[in-house]
């Protein structure tokens, strides 16, 4: 595809994770990438005081190790900081991923997507609009933000979704509910109670999956790294299998799938566990109806019994369809071809909309489950940039 006719060789739309990787990883190939978007602007959506389940070695961006790695951000700010690295420390270290690899970074808000002339013109929200060989979608999880139907129609005051709350303390001497039984329900529950709120965590499953304070890699010695990959995913067995994706994918689907499930599944952390004390928990059941009240809600649960509380949090996770994604036009829509919300995805992590590259948790159906999280940068990043290096030659 040619390029002179285009503003950008490649636009990078999204600057968290795996958006700046993609950009530093494209122009290290000597491709001309053109990045858009907030930086880190989900991340610093989420609750002040969470801190990142992943190891040390997952919490790295673009990279495991070399000039953008945790290491060397901790080096340059001579803090030396350990397991579990804290939402404020990981929104810093962006950043300054931000500021060294891609100092240019457009900020703008791409408003729409659509083709022309062999690429693309992107609507920017000042009333510019770009033109670009080919994009590369990395933006993240917040538009997939999961809340059960039947409770999003009433007021956001009321209720809402974990992901949408940056400062917790607002809820101090009130009476909230939260739904879950992964590690955002678990944290958002905890630290809300730790600020004032009286709060009851009410999950479906009848044991909560509980995470130990260590892990049997450390018993292993030098085989533990053998067997187990510096990106985190997935149990021991699993580990290395879901980090290297091109392998990953050449199992049959009912087996992709079934050790996607076991590698994700709904989890909390122990340092999150041993802070339960001022929570309520009632398992075995879930919210099956919620109405108004004045000042607040009465909330019915499967078991027969009500709640009356000030606020509804569902920490229900996120639910990938790429067509959420507001700036995407009808005609890409129309041939984006989708499985179960999820862009199938070829080579250099490119849709059936030739040119139209999707990374993050969209890509995980074609290349696994590392995809959803920050080490998943590392293959996507550098995937997408030798795929688009190579149509070139």
């Amino acid at each position: 595809m040619g390029t002179n006719r285009f503003d950008h060789e490649v636009a990078v739309i999204g600057a968290g994770p795996h958006g700046l990787s993609a950009t530093i990883h494209l122009r290290r190939a000597r491709v001309a990438a053109h990045a858009l978007g907030e930086p880190m602007s989900f991340w610093r959506g989420m609750p002040d005081g969470m801190r990142l389940r992943s190891n040390m070695s997952a919490t790295n961006m673009v990279e495991p190790g070399g000039p953008f790695s945790l290491s060397r951000f901790m080096a340059h700010t001579g803090e030396d900081f350990e397991h579990p690295v804290s939402l404020r420390r990981f929104i810093d270290y962006g950043m300054w991923v931000q500021r060294g690899g891609v100092p240019d970074l457009d900020t703008r808000r791409v408003i729409e997507l659509d083709r022309r002339d062999g690429g693309f013109v992107l609507a920017l929200d000042d009333g510019e609009a770009v033109t670009a060989g080919r994009v590369v979608v990395a933006c993240g999880i917040e538009q997939f933000a999961q809340v059960p139907i039947g409770f999003e129609q009433l007021p956001s005051g009321l209720v809402s979704h974990t992901g949408r709350h940056n400062d917790l303390s607002r809820f101090a001497g009130k009476r909230v509910v939260v739904v879950g039984a992964g590690q955002s329900a678990f944290e958002s529950a905890v630290l809300m109670s730790e600020r004032g709120a009286e709060v009851e965590l009410i999950a479906r499953t009848t044991e909560p999956v509980y995470l130990r304070s260590w892990s049997p890699i450390h018993l292993m010695g030098p085989l533990g790294r053998i067997v187990y990959a510096p990106t985190d995913v997935g149990p021991l067995w699993y580990s290395r299998l879901v980090a290297t994706p091109e392998l990953f994918t050449r199992l049959p689907r009912q087996t992709q799938d079934r050790i996607a499930y076991r590698s994700i599944r709904p989890a909390c952390s122990y340092f999150v566990k041993v802070r339960l004390d001022g929570v309520k928990l009632t398992t075995a059941t879930e919210v099956a109806a919620a109405r108004q009240l004045a000042g607040g809600l009465r909330l019915t649960l499967s078991d027969g019994s009500e709640r009356d509380a000030d606020h509804l949090m569902f920490g229900t996770g996120y639910r990938v369809d790429v067509m959420r994604y507001p700036f995407l036009s009808d005609g890409i829509r129309r041939d984006l071809r989708v499985i179960d919300g999820y862009p199938i995805l070829g080579r250099g992590l490119e849709s059936s909309v030739s040119g139209l590259h999707v990374l993050g948790a969209p890509a995980a159906w074609s290349f696994g489950p590392t995809m959803r999280f920050v080490s998943g940068s590392w293959f996507a990043g550098s995937r997408v940039a030798r795929a688009i290096a190579a149509s070139r030659a």
